[in-house]
C-alpha cells in the first residue's frame, strides 16, 4: 500500500482480509500522528464523511462510527443538524436519519488508522520514500515497489502480489506506466481556482444550538462560502472558500471581514467575539482531475490506484473521504471472489462508481460562468433546474431532503428529476403543515 492516508487506510483494511501481509509505506511519521501531516496539505481544513461515506466506512470498518462517537467526534443528521444555505437562504430543516461525520481531519484519520494498526497482519513503513515500481522483464506484471528511507540510505525492494497507489494528487503511477510502455494516461479536469483559508476559534457564545455545522455554500450569485464546524466543547473550525483565484484573507481582521461579506450572518455573528486559536492556514486547489486508467488499451497486472491518485474532487463538495471509502469497497468486491485481481475490471468498476460524484462536482463548478469547460444542453438544464429546486427547498422539507440525499451521495442525481420531485419544484413550495420543518423524526446521533 503506497500511502497511509484515508484512502490507503480504508484499502489496507480491505486487503488485510484476503492477504497474509499488508505493508503501508508513507513518507511521514504516521503512527500516533495527532496533527496535520506534511504529506496531507489539506489536513488543516474542515473535513467530513458524507452520509453515504459514513455508511460505507461502517461497512468497511465495523464499529468505527461508535468508536468516533464515544471519542466525541462531531456527527449529526444530514438535514436536521447541518445548517445549509444557498444564495442567502437556509434550506428547510428536516430529519433524514442519515449521519454526517465532521471535524478535524487528523482526528478522523487517526481513528481509522488505529483500527488498521491493530490488525495482526498489517505493518507501517514510516518516513520512507517510494522510488519506483518493480516489474517483471516483460513489463506485464508489477511485482513490488522500491523504497528508501527519507534522508538517505540503502534502497530496498518490497515484493507484493498487489501494489495499491494511494499517494494522492502527486501520484507518479502515470509516469511509471508510460515508462513501462503502456502509453499516456488521459485525464479530465475542470479548473476552479479554489482557495481555503482556515482558522480555529474558541467561541464565547453558542453558535450551533443542536446543529453541528453552518454551511453557507458558494454559488455563482454569491461566490464566497464558508464551513463552520464544531470541534467539540467551545472549539470550532471555520474554512472560508474563495473561487476563481480569490483568496480569503489570513489576517484576523480580514478573515472576520470576509465572514461579514457572506450572504448569511451566522458565521460572522459566531466569530466576531470569539478567541482565535493559532494562525490561519491557506490551501490552494487549482482543479478537479480524473485520471482515466480504464481507457488504457493495456494494463499490467498487480496494480491498482485509489483516492486522490485516481480522482481529485473540488473539496467544497466534501466528497474526498467518501470516495476513498467507495473505492475501497470496489477493491473489496474485485478481490472477494477468489479469482486473480484484474486491473482492467477494477478500473472500469471504479470509474462507474465515481461517475455520480464526478457529475455533481463538475456540474456544480460549471454553474460558474467563468469556469472553462464544455456545457452540454443537459448540464445547462440541470444547473438551472437545481437553482430552482434549492430555492423551493427553502420552504419544502421534502425537497430539501431529496436534494441533500443526492449531494450526500446516498441517492443517484437522476432522482431529483423524478416526476414527484419535479412537480414540487414547479409548485415552488409545499404548504401542508404536517411536513413542515421539525415535524419529522430521525436520529441525531449515531451508534
Amino acid at each position: 500500500m503506497l500511502g497511509a492516508s484515508i484512502a490507503g487506510l480504508f484499502s489496507a483494511h480491505v486487503l488485510a482480509r484476503s492477504h497474509s501481509r499488508v505493508v503501508l509505506v508513507d513518507r511521514d511519521e504516521v503512527v500516533g500522528a495527532k496533527r496535520p501531516r506534511r504529506g496531507v496539505p489539506q489536513g488543516h481544513h474542515v473535513h467530513g464523511l458524507l452520509a453515504s461515506g459514513q455508511l460505507m466506512a461502517e461497512d468497511l470498518v465495523p464499529g468505527l462510527t461508535q468508536q468516533m462517537l464515544d471519542a466525541g467526534v462531531p456527527m449529526g443528521d444530514l438535514g436536521g443538524q447541518l445548517r445549509w444555505s444557498f444564495n442567502g437562504r437556509r434550506l428547510a430543516s428536516t430529519r433524514t436519519g442519515l449521519v454526517v461525520v465532521g471535524g478535524d481531519r487528523a482526528v478522523l484519520e487517526g481513528h481509522v488508522r488505529s483500527r488498521v494498526e491493530h490488525l495482526p497482519n498489517t505493518e507501517f513503513r514510516q518516513a520512507t520514500d517510494i522510488v519506483a515500481l518493480v516489474h517483471d522483464e516483460a513489463h506485464g506484471r508489477v511485482t513490488g515497489v522500491r523504497v528508501q528511507p527519507r534522508g538517505g540510505g540503502s534502497e530496498e525492494v518490497l515484493s507484493a502480489d498487489l501494489v495499491v497507489d494511494a499517494t494522492g494528487r502527486g501520484s507518479r503511477t502515470p509516469v511509471w506506466l508510460e515508462s513501462m510502455g503502456y502509453g499516456r494516461v488521459s485525464s479530465d479536469s475542470v479548473k476552479i481556482g479554489l482557495t481555503y483559508t482556515t482558522r480555529r476559534f474558541r467561541l464565547r457564545n453558542d453558535a450551533f444550538g443542536n446543529d453541528v455545522s453552518v454551511n453557507p455554500v458558494a454559488t455563482p450569485r454569491h461566490p464566497r462560502g464558508a464551513f463552520l464546524t464544531t470541534l467539540g466543547g467551545d472549539r470550532c473550525g471555520v474554512s472560508l472558500t474563495g473561487v476563481l483565484g480569490e483568496t480569503p484573507p489570513s489576517d484576523l481582521a480580514g478573515f472576520l471581514e470576509y465572514t461579514r461579506s457572506l450572504p448569511v450572518p451566522d458565521v460572522y455573528e459566531a466569530l466576531r467575539d470569539a478567541e482565535p486559536l493559532g494562525d490561519a492556514i491557506s490551501f490552494r486547489f487549482p482543479a478537479s482531475v480524473r485520471r482515466r486508467y480504464e481507457r488504457l488499451r493495456r494494463l499490467p497486472t498487480g496494480l491498482a490506484v485509489v483516492g486522490d491518485a485516481l480522482c481529485t474532487f473540488n473539496p467544497v463538495y466534501g466528497q474526498g473521504m467518501t470516495m476513498a471509502a467507495l473505492q475501497a469497497r470496489v477493491l473489496r468486491d474485485q478481490i472477494g471472489d477468489g479469482t486473480e485481481f484484474s486491473p482492467r475490471s477494477y478500473f472500469r468498476a471504479a470509474s462507474r462508481a465515481l461517475e455520480p460524484a464526478w457529475s455533481i462536482a463538475v456540474g456544480g463548478d460549471l454553474a460558474f460562468p467563468e469556469v472553462q469547460g464544455r456545457r452540454t444542453p443537459l448540464i445547462r438544464f440541470v444547473n438551472a433546474y437545481l437553482d430552482r429546486l434549492r430555492h423551493a427547498a427553502h420552504d419544502d422539507p421534502r425537497l430539501a431532503e431529496a436534494f441533500l440525499r443526492v449531494i450526500g451521495l446516498v441517492d443517484a442525481p437522476e432522482r431529483l428529476l423524478a416526476p414527484g420531485v419535479a412537480l414540487r419544484v414547479l409548485r415552488g413550495t409545499y404548504g401542508g403543515s404536517g411536513e413542515r420543518a421539525g415535524a419529522r423524526t430521525g436520529v441525531s446521533r449515531a451508534g
